[in-house]
């Protein structure tokens, strides 16, 4: 699988440049692994803020999906996300870098549930996230 992971990284990096939305939201991809995948996101007020100077839910939740996306890929695997949930446990200040690590609970034939941790630059908890992915296909990766 590591050239697998190596190919998969490659194309990752093509693309994300051309995802205008992850753009956007500046989300970098910082380690791929089979089953793992940490993704960092900056908290910038006038792009991530809500009205109380913390990530917006909703970048938090943007963040989630797109590190467990990612993650079903490093199987292997084309998903839609069926199902998704997030609890928000502690606030993301703007100048925060919030870091998601997502690792896979259960690799089936048709669905993939995956699990997130956001953390900020001090280790601090700020949300967890799980999702049910059905696969569609598989990701090609020659």
């Amino acid at each position: 699988m590591t050239d697998k992971i190596g190919i998969l990284k490659e194309k990752l990096h093509n693309l994300y440049t051309r995802n205008p939305f992850v753009g956007l939201l500046g989300i970098k991809v910082e380690e791929v692994k089979e089953g793992e995948t940490t993704l960092s996101m900056p908290i910038i007020q006038e792009v991530h803020g809500n009205l109380f100077g913390m990530a917006h839910g909703g970048a938090t939740a943007s963040l989630a999906d797109t590190a467990m996306g990612l993650v079903c890929i490093s199987l292997g695997k084309r998903v839609v996300t069926l199902d998704m949930n997030i609890n928000y446990i502690y606030g993301a200040a703007a100048g925060e870098t919030m870091t998601a690590v997502a690792k896979v609970l259960h690799n089936g034939q048709h669905t993939v549930v995956v699990e997130t941790e956001h953390r900020d630059t001090a280790g601090r908890l700020l949300a967890k996230a799980r999702g049910t992915f059905y696969v569609v296909g598989q990701f090609d990766f020659e």
